[in-house]
């Protein structure tokens, strides 16, 4: 649903949002964008902390990257939590819009991400772990725009 008009310039200055790496994962989640079943995602804190990214802010917008990197879409933030992976509710797990049906499902595929070698790999730490101490940054946001034109 295209919510506001974005300029060629807005898009141009805007940061990139990309979510998982690029691939079949990535393409899922830009499609769940896409379509508005996906309006929230988790980050791991120690992955801001390891890039050096500030947190998302509310009213920020970036825009959505695919697979082959092209502009898909703008997204604005609308919250922001910080919390324990434990204390992750089940509204959240829904708003992820990836089908997941209980907390439990939720964190095993995140966790299957989080622990891949290529998450090791941008952490730099082929030991990395999560567990219910772990700081997760639960970002919602909303579709401002679609940018992709008829494939």
């Amino acid at each position: 649903m295209t919510t506001d008009s974005v300029s060629a310039d807005d898009v141009a200055s805007l940061p990139r949002a990309e979510f998982a790496f690029p691939g079949p994962l990535r393409d899922q989640l830009v499609a769940a964008i896409l379509d508005g079943s996906k309006t929230s995602t988790t980050g791991l804190m120690i992955d801001y902390e390891h890039e050096g990214d500030p947190l998302p802010s509310i009213g920020s917008r970036a825009v959505v990257v695919d697979s082959d990197e092209r502009p898909v879409a703008v997204i604005e933030v609308t919250g922001v939590r910080v919390v324990p992976l434990a204390e992750v509710d089940f509204a959240h797990v829904v708003d992820e819009g990836e089908g997941d049906t209980s907390i439990a499902r939720w964190r095993a595929n995140h966790e299957q991400f989080w622990h891949s070698d290529e998450m090791r790999a941008a952490l730099e730490d082929p030991e990395f772990t999560v567990d219910d101490t772990t700081l997760v940054v639960l970002e919602r946001f909303r579709l401002v725009t679609h940018l992709r034109t008829a494939d």
